[in-house]
């Protein structure tokens, strides 16, 4: 099945994570690609290299994508990734693959639309999915089984409160 993350609000990665903890709790492995990520000061991340059987693989820079202003190491990092991902579903080697951020890799034109499509038109009945990210094409609302958007109604960054570790990374 195919599962969908999307929505302007917190938590996306978090609820994907959860699926997966989910999964290895039933023996199952995990793997998560994560797009436009670079560095382990996630402390979801460092939480996850101690769990056996939840992988994790990042690809990007650790610098932030500006839209509209890609360089081309961002789009060649995207793209291994990407086909690195492909690789790993068609080796049904994983119970629940998590595509972390992917939907903002294809707004913002890292990965094209028409490559994730065939993506879940391919993947294996055997793999459970899960694509997270603000701007889902909604093109990609007819291939997915479940569509969580999860939206903002109030954040501590309306009142100058950022980034707090433990909690926002």
């Amino acid at each position: 099945m195919i599962q969908i993350y999307t929505g302007n609000g917190k938590g996306k990665t978090t609820a994907a994570i959860g699926l997966g903890i989910r999964a290895i709790g039933h023996g199952y492995k995990v793997l998560m690609v994560q797009f436009m990520k670079g560095e382990e000061v996630y402390g979801e991340i460092k939480a996850l290299k101690k769990i056996p059987n939840f992988d994790v693989y990042q690809f990007g820079l650790k610098t932030f994508v500006k839209k509209g202003d890609l360089k081309k190491e961002e789009i060649e990092i995207a793209k291994k990734g990407f086909e690195f991902a492909q690789e790993k579903i068609k080796s049904k080697e994983y119970f629940l693959v998590i595509l972390d951020e992917i939907n903002v890799a294809v707004d913002y034109g890292l990965i094209p639309l028409k490559d994730v499509i065939e993506l879940i038109k391919n993947c294996p009945k055997e793999v459970e999915l899960v694509l997270t990210g603000r701007y889902c094409p909604k093109e990609l609302y007819d291939y997915a089984d479940l569509v969580s958007e999860i939206n903002e109604i109030k954040h501590p960054f309306q009142k100058g409160i950022f980034n707090r570790r433990g909690i926002d990374y």
